[in-house]
């Protein structure tokens, strides 16, 4: 009887070793989402090195491929519930280290390697910059509940893209880097063109002539793009930055946290 017992106490702990078929498949379908958003690391390095070259054009390239992986691995993510399929490994944690390099560290090399600012003053401003960024991405209350950002949300390859297309002069340059990096902490709100609901339609669609601008920029290799190309840049531009004025709740984050 008591051998008896102890294989029956023994039995139940053997299959425990051997989940259901569907419990693997859901694992790797979780870890492989995971992959493929720390893919964005991979495309981020070799774009990293490419600015330390001088090769801005084809940085963007490697940085817009990324931007996609950026966009796409959000939804997979949440369709198919990593949280739950793949738990030790922190999605949230592994896109904010993407997203650092990409659009923070890779554009301020750019930032530092091109002749958008002095060169006793690129050095300093994008270590401000790198270090203002840190600590913004460390912020929970980086979105609002309705999922706006608070403050300028870093995106430092958005600005270094516009500074190399436009070329304003050194000091408006400086002006507007250091207002972007001071924007970062006030307690207003910019858009995330996919995840607002107030007016995604119609940001949606401008969000596609940014792209088709912004890639019509990098194939005319940058700062030579056409008058056109130039223009849809800049309206699109207006237009992102004028969609809080039409927030419900304002465009002023007044006591929100995380969303």
């Amino acid at each position: 009887m008591v051998a008896g017992a102890r294989r029956c106490s023994v039995a139940p702990s053997v299959f425990t070793f051997h989940p259901r078929p569907h419990v693997i498949s859901s694992r790797l379908i979780g870890l492989s989402i995971h992959l493929f958003t720390a893919s964005g690391a991979a495309l981020g390095i070799v774009a990293l090195f490419l600015a330390a070259e001088g090769q801005f054009a084809a940085m963007f390239a490697w940085l817009g491929v990324a931007l996609v992986v950026d966009a796409v691995d959000g939804p997979l993510a949440r369709r198919f519930k990593v949280t739950d399929t793949a738990p030790f490994i922190d999605g949230v944690a592994l896109d904010l280290v993407v997203d650092f390099l990409n659009y923070v560290v890779t554009p301020l090399v750019a930032l530092w390697r091109s002749s958008l600012l002095e060169p006793g003053v690129a050095g300093a401003a994008s270590a401000l910059v790198c270090a203002s960024s840190a600590l913004y991405f460390a912020d929970r209350r980086m979105k609002t509940s309705d999922y706006w950002f608070r403050g300028f949300p870093a995106l430092w390859n958005v600005v270094v893209f516009y500074l190399l297309v436009l070329r304003p002069s050194a000091s408006a340059s400086l002006a507007l880097i250091l207002t972007a990096a001071a924007l970062m902490f006030a307690p207003l709100v910019f858009i995330h063109p996919l995840r607002v609901k107030r007016l995604r339609v119609l940001t949606i669609a401008v969000t596609a002539i940014w792209a088709a601008a912004a890639i019509a920029a990098v194939a005319q290799d940058l700062a030579t793009a056409s008058f056109g190309v130039k223009a849809a840049l800049v309206a699109t531009g207006c237009y992102f930055l004028a969609l809080p004025l039409f927030r419900q709740g304002g465009a002023v984050a007044k006591g929100e946290v995380d969303g």
